[in-house]
């Protein structure tokens, strides 16, 4: 096999299974080890994945600026969203960051729950603003226009002085092995300081979250509580295993006309 037929192999298998092993892979193409390790650093050169101890990962994809990611899969995240939003308890304390998965379950929030919610996210502020219910509290910081978020010293001062009952995580990687990842250096700051700061960890994710990672962790995975994901089709045992509670969303009804 060449070289190209063999990238193209691997990076077939990374889509289909989100990882691959350079012991497998060594085995299957019957080449060295050595001759893996270097497919998956010209691999990881292109962009196509991420080299991790043994192997390798897809990259955590990153789809944009809020705005854009705000539209992307919009069903599916609406669906997360009512999803996450039955696991929110009347009276508790929450922080929600930036994130349009977020953006979409600050929305489902009930509106009969006396709640007061944490932000870093002013357009997450905006959509709670018109519940007498709900307090709101916005972080402050400079704001990235880009991430949607407020970010930096500030922000990092202010949210290390709140402590929430449920921190609800926009996560751009999450892998059982590898944990909670984030694109962003300053955002990743300031989501570690919530997590600190929060007593139950829960994460809404879309599938092409799963089993992929960004270069600043978070956390191990096992510090999730609860994960809401689309269904079944990730083996979800492995996370069930780190004793995290994990829900699957409804499918989407079509109406016959």
């Amino acid at each position: 096999m060449l070289t190209e037929e063999r990238l193209d192999a691997i990076r077939q298998l990374l889509s289909e299974h989100g990882k691959v092993l350079a012991n497998d892979l060594a085995a299957q193409f019957g080449v060295s080890d050595d001759t893996i390790r270097r497919d998956l650093r010209e691999l990881a050169r292109l962009g196509h994945c991420r080299r991790v101890y043994g192997g390798a990962l897809l990259p955590a994809p990153d789809t944009g600026t809020l705005a854009v990611r705000t539209v992307d899969q919009a069903d599916v995240k609406a669906r997360l969203a009512r999803a996450t939003a039955a696991l929110v308890r009347d009276g508790q304390t929450l922080y929600i960051d930036a994130s349009s998965t977020n953006l979409a379950i600050a929305k489902a929030l009930s509106k009969d729950l006396r709640l007061t919610i944490v932000t870093n996210a002013p357009a997450i502020a905006m959509a709670l603003s018109d519940n007498p219910k709900h307090t709101v509290v916005v972080l402050g910081g400079l704001y990235d226009q880009s991430k949607g978020a407020c970010l930096g010293p500030q922000t990092i001062r202010e949210a290390g002085n709140i402590f929430a009952d449920l921190f609800i995580l926009g996560a751009c990687g999450i892998d059982t092995a590898l944990g909670v990842t984030a694109l962003d250096a300053s955002e990743a700051e300031v989501k570690r300081v919530m997590i600190a700061q929060s007593s139950l960890l829960t994460i809404a994710a879309t599938a092409d979250k799963l089993g992929t990672v960004a270069p600043f962790k978070l956390a191990d995975a096992a510090r999730i509580d609860h994960l809401v994901v689309e269904d079944e089709s990730t083996d979800m045992q492995a996370y069930r295993q780190l004793d995290i509670e994990v829900h699957t969303i409804s499918p989407a009804i079509e109406l016959t006309p």
